[in-house]
């Protein structure tokens, strides 16, 4: 089947679309640069002699519409005053601490249709978290969560950085044809509502060893990026990258597909290593001035001259806080049920350095 049929049928099976309502905020791509609304992000802005115009700094929120249907697992990310996980109380406080993060200064934040490890880091994934069917079609109810952070976004200027599939919950989509079907749909999606203020992620950490899918896997994931970026509405497409495993550089065939690089900083304590990671995405075969943008890195050390921040910004990166915490609605913003607010030390110097870089 050509790529066109496939479009095509894939298609006709997403949610039933609805009138695109008029939208406030536009990510474009120029150069190296991001803009939004055609003006660069942090227009004029430098920091201690770096760039930061055409930035964008960013959280992981990943789990900002989680749910678990695994029922034997559900019970795990109960809240304490209640005894019980809700996924929309979730994502109503997630709608509710965006503008704070706005007025710091943040541009972006990255979810996902399959959510990132609650746990953290885990070696098994039991729960269910997934917008998505086995066939490729969408959960309406996991979809209407994914709106309402997308169209609070859209106000309040900022961009979401929407990861399609997460290692752990891939398997859940049954085959190479429902994968390609579930990239179509949610592309659809995306365009059929007017979204303009989404960077989208094929899947995060594409070389990580626990992914069911070849098509996921690094020798193959352009295929995805092709197909996404193929899908289109009105002349008009979504910009689309995938990233790589902490201190990974971006091999060649993922650099010609995309239109920014994604990379992450997880592993050892070392801005050094950050450096290189960027020096040899840079460096590799078929790079051209694109955007580079850190969207995960669990290393903080923020008051500290040099630590992973830094060494991105250094060289005109853009870097994202990512910080697992625990499961009791105190610490981090990755296990549920997570307190979404500014509400621990470690989040206060994170924000308060991202307001101090970006001038906010």
């Amino acid at each position: 089947m050509q790529r066109r049929d496939f479009l095509h049928l894939a298609g006709l099976v997403p949610l039933a679309a609805q009138a695109a309502p008029r939208r406030h905020t536009t990510v474009s791509i120029r150069n190296d640069q991001f803009f939004l609304n055609g003006k660069p992000t942090y227009a004029g802005r430098s920091y201690q002699g770096m760039r930061i115009e055409g930035l964008l700094m960013n959280n992981r929120a990943v789990q900002a519409a989680f749910d678990d249907l695994n029922p034997e697992t559900r019970g795990k990310w109960a809240y304490p005053d209640t005894g019980k996980w809700d996924p929309d109380r979730n994502t109503r406080e997630f709608l509710a601490a965006l503008p704070e993060w706005r007025k710091h200064g943040l541009l972006a934040f990255t979810i996902n249709l399959q959510g990132g490890s609650p746990e953290g880091y885990s070696k098994s994934q039991p729960w269910e978290n997934t917008a998505l069917e086995p066939d490729g079609a969408l959960r309406p109810a996991y979809m209407e969560r994914i709106a309402k952070v997308l169209d609070r976004a859209d106000e309040l200027g900022m961009v979401a950085i929407l990861g399609y599939f997460y290692f752990g919950q891939d398997q859940r989509v049954k085959d190479e044809a429902a994968v390609k079907r579930a990239v179509v749909n949610a592309t659809n999606w995306l365009l059929e509502r007017g979204y303009g203020n989404v960077l989208v992620e094929i899947d995060n950490e594409t070389d990580v060893k626990a992914y069911d899918h070849d098509i996921l896997k690094p020798a193959r994931v352009h295929e995805l990026i092709e197909l996404a970026k193929g899908v289109q509405k009105g002349g008009r497409r979504l910009l689309v990258g995938t990233s790589y495993g902490g201190g990974t550089p971006a091999k060649p065939n993922v650099i010609h597909s995309s239109d920014f690089l994604l990379l992450h900083g997880n592993g050892p304590d070392d801005p050094a290593r950050i450096r290189k990671m960027i020096q040899t995405s840079r460096s590799a075969e078929g790079y051209r001035p694109m955007p580079v943008l850190i969207n995960e890195d669990d290393h903080f050390r923020f008051t500290e001259a040099d630590n992973h921040m830094m060494a991105a910004l250094g060289l005109y990166v853009s870097w994202g806080y990512f910080e697992p915490g625990k499961s009791d609605y105190v610490e981090g913003y990755q296990c549920p049920p997570v307190n979404w607010g500014i509400n621990t030390e470690r989040k206060k110097q994170f924000f308060a350095k991202v307001k101090e870089i970006t001038g906010s």
